[in-house]
This record gives C-alpha cells, sequence and structure tokens, in this order.
C-alpha cells in the first residue's frame, strides 16, 4: 500500500529552525493531500499543516508564519520547514497521506524545543 517515513526531528533552542521530512514509498501517487501533525504528551495529536497535489497548501493558526510545507520535484519527499521555534511547537511530528477512504501514518519523529 502506502508507507511514510519521517526524519529530521531533535532538539532545537527557542527561535531556532528544524526541517523534517517525510518520504513516501508504496502507491504514492494515489495520495492527496500529504500533511504534518504533532501530538504533545497528554494531548490529542493536531493538525500542523498540509500541501494538495496542485500545490495549494493549509496551516494551523499556531504555525502561520513559522512553518512551511514544501514537496520535492518527484513528489516523493514532503518538507516542513519550521523556523521561530517555541517551546509550545514540542512533540512528536508525524506525517500523514490520504488516499480515497484509506489513511496513511509515520512512525513519528521526536522535536523538542527548549525554553
Amino acid at each position: 500500500q502506502v508507507q511514510l517515513v519521517e526524519s529530521g526531528g531533535g532538539l532545537v533552542q527557542a527561535g531556532g529552525s528544524l526541517r523534517l521530512s517525510c518520504v513516501a514509498s508504496g502507491n504514492i501517487f494515489s495520495i492527496n493531500p500529504v500533511g504534518w501533525y504533532r501530538q504533545a504528551p497528554g494531548k490529542q495529536r493536531e493538525f500542523v499543516a498540509r500541501i494538495f497535489s496542485g500545490g495549494w497548501t493549509d496551516y494551523s493558526d499556531s504555525v502561520k508564519g513559522r512553518f512551511t510545507i514544501s514537496r520535492d520535484n518527484a513528489k516523493i519527499t514532503v518538507y516542513l520547514q519550521m523556523n521561530s521555534l517555541k517551546p509550545e511547537d514540542t512533540g512528536v511530528y508525524f506525517c500523514h497521506g490520504r488516499g480515497g477512504v484509506n489513511e496513511y501514518w509515520g512512525q513519528g519523529t521526536q522535536v523538542t524545543v527548549s525554553s
């Protein structure tokens, strides 16, 4: 089917930047959109950003102006560029893809922002 694998998480100081990557394999061209979600300990998973096949993007209000979602030319990898990071951005970030009635999730990558 489809597999999504995230990478790029780590520890960064407040105000710093990280870039996350999501590599897709399988029937990848059936997926639309691809997005990012995050989950902090004790909290529900929340939407962060998504990108559609035509290039249109959508962001959570909490990350607008700071995060940018993009996709490579081959549409194999989706990126999340995170700038001006805040401690409240800390959490496990998951790549997500929708393919018709199916949903696919990556394993998650930890992002920790220190104050």
